[in-house]
């Protein structure tokens, strides 16, 4: 596995160099898509980005789990949680990098 993280700051550089703003304009550009991402996906909606895949949430119900170690019961409670689905295009550009 890499030891390359993309980080908020490897975005704006991004754009910076590629679209010509200002550092300033890049980096407010990035955290205002970002932050219009995740507030749809608090508000419960999905989030589509052509030909690289869907954000989503969804509620789970309280179930009853085990501890691996002991092997006690314990309850877990209901939340809400964040799904990924890749895109046809992005599974197969993933898996083209892999076999290079």
């Amino acid at each position: 596995m890499s030891d390359k993280t993309l980080t908020r700051m490897d975005l704006t550089e991004a754009v910076f160099r590629e679209v010509g703003l200002s550092r300033n304009e890049s980096a407010s550009l990035v955290d205002s898509v970002l932050q219009h991402i995740s507030d749809a996906l608090v508000a419960g909606e999905q989030v589509k980005i052509s030909s690289f895949g869907t954000f989503s949430t969804r509620d789970k119900n309280a179930r009853m789990g085990r501890n691996p170690k002991t092997g006690e019961e314990v309850p877990i409670s209901p939340r809400r949680v964040l799904s990924f689905r890749p895109s046809h295009l992005m599974k197969d550009r993933v898996a083209e990098g892999n076999s290079k």
